[in-house]
């Protein structure tokens, strides 16, 4: 199996077929001693993990919880 110049390798049929790997779905790769390990992993431990990780310290705007709910939720209506 060969890397391609954009860093993609082909996973195998009976590898993906094993795993239910199908298009779309979430994998992550775990280096575990001096080795690469792939993993099929669900939706929110990956995706949501690596939106929360780019988020992190963004803010620029210093609000409570209960401000932030407060903005969500919309004012109370008449």
């Amino acid at each position: 199996m060969r890397v391609t110049s954009k860093g993609q390798v082909t996973i195998p049929i009976e590898i993906r077929d094993r795993l239910g790997i199908v298009p779309s779905s979430d994998v992550e790769f775990v280096e575990e001693g001096g080795h690469v390990v792939l993993r099929k992993t669900t939706v929110t431990s990956a995706r949501g993990r690596r939106l929360v990780e780019a988020m992190r310290g963004k803010s620029t705007v210093k609000m409570t919880t209960d401000q932030i709910m407060a903005l969500t939720r919309g004012a109370p209506g008449p």
